[in-house]
């Protein structure tokens, strides 16, 4: 019966005392420099994104999601790379690039070109405290949903366009 739960999985261990290897992103602007009223979520234009990583960390899909009304845009890519992830959410925005003020994103390496995205669309990037995933909690939400209909051993990259698009479209 619990296979067929949400979450039918144990939960991740923190590796406490390992150094970070990572490393760190140049000119992130933290969170705790985003405008208060991003936190009171009564305006729209306050977007937040990450991405869903699929089998052997070999494609992914990138979620984004306005704070206010709930509005999802869902693109898959072949590669996390920041090219690529930036590339995509500069597609995703092209017809409502005026509704983009604010993006609060996590601090994935996919992520680096934050620069370039603030650039394209004119938007203020924020990045979340590391492991405090709940500073995005209404995208780490979507993503769980997501992951009912593609769970974690999922070959992204086998999945097509079409498939993710009729997701979006029944979100």
């Amino acid at each position: 019966m619990y296979k067929h739960l949400r979450r039918s999985h144990g939960k991740r261990k923190k590796r406490y005392g390992s150094p970070d290897r990572r490393g760190q992103i140049p000119d992130r602007v933290s969170i705790d420099e985003r405008p208060r009223v991003v936190d009171a979520k009564e305006r729209i234009g306050d977007w937040e994104a990450d991405t869903v990583i699929g089998r052997n960390h070999k494609g992914a899909i990138i979620t984004l999601v306005e704070r206010k009304s709930k509005y999802t845009l869902l693109r898959k890519v072949n590669r996390k790379t920041s090219h690529a992830v930036n590339t995509a959410i500069s597609e995703m925005a092209k017809g409502i690039k005026e509704r983009f003020i604010t993006m609060t994103v996590d601090n994935g390496r996919e992520f680096a070109g934050h620069k370039e995205t603030s650039s394209r669309l004119n938007v203020d990037v924020y990045f979340a405290h590391p492991y405090h995933s709940w500073e995005r909690g209404l995208n780490e939400n979507t993503n769980g949903l997501l992951r009912q209909y593609f769970p974690k051993k999922t070959d992204l990259r086998k999945i097509s366009d079409k498939k993710v698009t009729k997701l979006h479209d029944s979100l």
